[in-house]
């Protein structure tokens, strides 16, 4: 069954995507069977990497998700208006005039320095209400969080609220994506120093967690109480040496239709810059997809396309809304579908192929298309 929420099948863009919640199923259950005891969060920032923040909420909780990430404030927000009860961290860092709204709609907030966690508890106790919170602490990521070497006052700050429930405290990795793992164990070691500080003070720790998809796959000890997973999630690994780990299954296709079939002559160039021609007599298609829609710029004379079972290179510069590809002596007509990710027969594109034309990484890739291109759910 096809469903899309905002648009009927009659009217949708002859470029949409795809997304696979089956597929989206199956590496749910393959990442909590891997996660063994450690819990999962599984991260929707950026509209859920490209698939949808609300249609893949919905489907997670459903399956029974732990907890969700997300970056923003807004994104939390979105969650909780279309209904969403599973708990949501707003991983980024906040600004004191956000916090009644985190309050408002029970969303858990990131304490990243001891002014952030002493103005989460002023508006807590303004609102007689308690507040959420986990506590970020910098290992070596040198973005929000106390650092390591400082971080034990802001657990001593931590100790003595009354109006916040200290629910987790977590790191991030720089590096835990790499082959090379010696960064990511400098990290672990700074960590575990400022969480022996519980128990030197004979307290409970809180909920910990540090490790992303690379993090999980690579460092499964130092997965903690929760691991943070989602370019995984979606059925892209986070590099290319964890595919023997962990079966998981694209979960987005990406795909158009031929708009437009010419002849051109030889030496006659093909769109702006005048930077592709043809030695020969050739056939060119138009495909109703641009940069405008996240199909990147940087790919251009660089990137494949699949139409008819028959892979065929885009060539000219990709234009904001069209782009064009060279079928040479191949066959494709006016409404042939095109596949820019995704299989057809023996052929395939991957998100990784993309971020390689790109000279990219996949996240960039799936977070870059944008909402104007229609989203298909496969339930």
């Amino acid at each position: 069954m096809l469903h899309e929420d905002t648009l009927s099948d009659s009217v949708l863009r002859p470029t949409f995507i795809t997304v696979d919640l089956p597929a989206l199923s199956k590496n749910f259950d393959a990442i909590n069977q891997y996660a063994g005891s450690s819990k999962v969060m599984y991260i929707l920032k950026a509209n859920a990497y490209g698939h949808g923040l609300i249609k893949i909420a919905k489907h997670l909780e459903s399956l029974g998700a732990y907890y969700f990430g997300v970056a923003y404030l807004e994104e939390g927000i979105m969650l909780r208006e279309a209904g969403i009860r599973t708990p949501i961290l707003v991983l980024g860092g906040i600004i004191g005039n956000q916090i009644p709204l985190f309050l408002e709609h029970d969303l858990t907030i990131t304490a990243s320095s001891i002014e952030k966690l002493k103005q989460i508890e002023y508006a807590a106790k303004r609102r007689g209400v308690i507040a959420k919170a986990h506590l970020k602490i910098d290992t070596g990521m040198e973005r929000i969080g106390m650092h390591y070497y400082s971080a034990h006052s802001l657990l001593e700050a931590s100790l003595k609220c009354e109006h916040t429930n200290i629910e987790g405290i977590f790191t991030h990795f720089a590096n835990a994506d790499e082959a090379d793992d010696a960064y990511t164990s400098i990290q672990v070691d700074r960590f575990e120093k400022v969480l022996a500080f519980y128990e030197s003070k004979n307290v409970k720790r809180p909920l910990v967690h540090a490790s992303n998809s690379g993090g999980m796959l690579q460092h499964s000890t130092h997965s903690y109480d929760m691991a943070r997973v989602g370019l995984l999630l979606y059925g892209v690994y986070p590099n290319d040496h964890f595919k023997e780990l962990i079966k998981v299954k694209p979960v987005m296709s990406w795909k158009t239709h031929v708009v437009f079939f010419k002849v051109i002559q030889k030496d006659h160039p093909v769109s702006y810059g005048s930077t592709w021609q043809s030695d020969h007599q050739t056939r060119i298609i138009t495909l109703p997809v641009g940069y405008g829609d996240g199909y990147m710029r940087a790919m251009s004379n660089k990137a494949k396309i699949i139409v008819r079972g028959v892979k065929h290179e885009q060539v000219g510069h990709i234009c904001m809304d069209q782009m064009m590809i060279n079928i040479d002596d191949g066959t494709a007509y006016n409404g042939d579908e095109v596949i820019l990710i995704g299989q057809d027969g023996k052929e395939e594109i991957t998100i990784e192929d993309l971020a390689d034309w790109a000279q990219t990484i996949p996240y960039e890739i799936l977070t870059n298309i944008n909402t104007r291109v229609p989203r298909v759910y496969i339930e």
